[in-house]
């Protein structure tokens, strides 16, 4: 777990290994989310990034009978 401080200006640093693990780069966007004690912060990417994200996967699955309506 990596350790941050909040600057005067209430700026943070993102750790060196979290971006580089998340491809991060300057003057990208995140949506900031404030959830119980908790600060989450969530890259905005372009739709065109995930194009082809979902290939291969099966769309027919079995549903239970209890679950039939």
């Amino acid at each position: 777990m990596d350790t941050v401080k909040l600057s005067p200006k209430y700026q943070i640093v993102v750790p060196k290994r979290i971006r580089e693990k998340m491809s991060l780069h300057p003057g990208e966007m995140f949506e900031v989310i404030g959830f119980e004690e908790r600060i989450e912060l969530i890259p905005i990417r372009p739709m065109s990034s995930v194009r082809g994200f979902l290939k291969g996967f099966d769309p027919l699955f079995n549903r239970d009978e209890r679950d039939r309506v």
